[in-house]
């Protein structure tokens, strides 16, 4: 391939991870909005909306954990490509078909299909990112995957404020299948194509279980990534009722929120992604983006007692604050070798994103103790120490050549 066409495949990865990473946020965040309203219409009423939209985001975030180690077996046995495709497409059938469903039990199979199908779009993503750039230049990719893809959370909250709840679903599913046309025509990695053949274990994700350095290193890795949905899952979602303990008198709206915290994550993790090219660290930059979180939190929790432009600042500043995802997958990717490098990478940013039901079950608990307030400030001072110990336990990969395998 001469370096005309390496370089257009390259470009053209990094615009189709980016769009599929745009969608998984899309679709991730769009079932928060529409929840209530599609509940609604499908006859649900009263306390069934929060039991009902429990078990539809438990389905979903059930489908996205399996779907991650599913994904990620395939990525490093089949290819990175191969991901890219079939997550999509299954993404794209389940949400054709959640714009048609008539009762609970229907949404409920389909969220956790959906859900099965979105887990694979960014640790492939991320993952074909790191293995075609550059050792030097790799992290300015995974910034702009991150960055664009974070804005599909802003396009969900304006479709599903303008439109109804199922046509909502249909842009989703329209989305993913324009991607698929997309598709054709992008190489796989080079570095997977040079292991192919070879008889190497590929896709074991029990070796990251076997190992005691390959499960310590697998765990500070995940770690790493749990105060950013600290502050999405706790501090955003019950914004709400966070603006109430905080006696604020105007009403603000979770939505809004979202959309306001989703602008602040794409500006930190632009952010964050060109200071780690320019101090050439991953970990210094990690480091800093936590200390960052630590003191938004607080202000958050302590300093927010004025009104609603006020409140919906300090979201857009925690997003900020948590905007280094994509230094953190991108750190995750670099730590493990081609043959178990795609499984890590999309399995991390999914068990994150899974980590939000035990920390929500202890904000939950630890409410009825201390309020709302200081529970969230135990949980989240707890998830900080946690996640700055990790990454002080982590190697720097900033430049590190990742043409290697493990070894089981």
């Amino acid at each position: 391939m001469d370096k005309k066409k390496t370089n257009r495949n390259v470009l053209m990865i990094i615009i189709i991870s980016a769009l599929g990473y745009f969608v998984d946020i899309y679709d991730l965040i769009l079932f928060s909005i529409v929840r209530v309203v599609s509940l609604k219409s499908l006859g649900i009423s009263g306390d069934e909306l929060m039991t009902d939209g429990v078990l539809l985001l438990n389905m979903q975030m059930g489908g996205m954990l399996i779907g991650g180690i599913i994904w990620g077996v395939i990525g490093d046995k089949k290819g990175r490509i191969s991901v890219l495709f079939g997550s999509i497409l299954l993404y794209s059938l389940a949400n054709l078909a959640n714009g048609f469903v008539q009762n609970v039990p229907q949404y409920a199979v389909l969220r956790f299909i959906a859900g099965i199908g979105l887990a694979g779009e960014l640790g492939a993503g991320i993952t074909l990112v790191s293995e075609v750039m550059s050792a030097e230049s790799r992290g300015y990719g995974t910034m702009i995957v991150a960055t664009i893809g974070i804005f599909g959370a802003v396009v969900a909250a304006m479709v599903g404020d303008y439109f109804d709840w199922r046509i909502a679903y249909f842009v989703g599913a329209g989305l993913g299948f324009v991607l698929l046309i997309l598709r054709v025509g992008v190489y796989e990695s080079g570095m997977y194509d040079s292991i192919k053949v070879k008889n190497v274990s590929k896709g074991n994700f029990l070796m990251l279980f076997k190992d005691r350095k390959y499960l310590g290193k697998y765990i500070y890795c995940i770690s790493v990534g749990v105060p950013i949905w600290f502050i999405v899952g706790i501090l955003i979602t019950f914004s709400p009722e966070f603006a109430k303990a905080f006696n604020i008198s105007e009403p603000i709206v979770a939505g809004k929120a979202v959309m306001f915290c989703y602008i602040g994550l794409a500006i930190g993790d632009f952010l964050s992604g060109a200071l780690s090219q320019i101090f050439k660290s991953r970990k210094k930059i990690i480091e800093a983006f936590i200390i960052f979180e630590a003191v938004m939190i607080f202000v958050y929790l302590f300093f927010n007692r004025y009104d609603a432009f006020f409140f919906y600042i300090v979201c857009i500043s925690l997003g900020v604050s948590g905007g280094y995802w994509a230094v953190f997958v991108t750190n995750a990717s670099e730590q493990f070798g081609i043959n178990i490098r795609a499984t890590v990478t999309t399995t991390v940013p999914n068990f994150v994103r899974g980590a939000v039901v035990p920390v929500t079950l202890l904000f939950d608990y630890m409410r009825n103790y201390t309020g709302i307030v200081y529970s969230a400030l135990i949980v989240g001072v707890l998830a900080l120490i946690i996640a700055f110990f990790s990454v002080k336990r982590l190697e720097e990969t900033y430049g590190k050549d990742l043409n290697y395998i493990e070894v089981s």
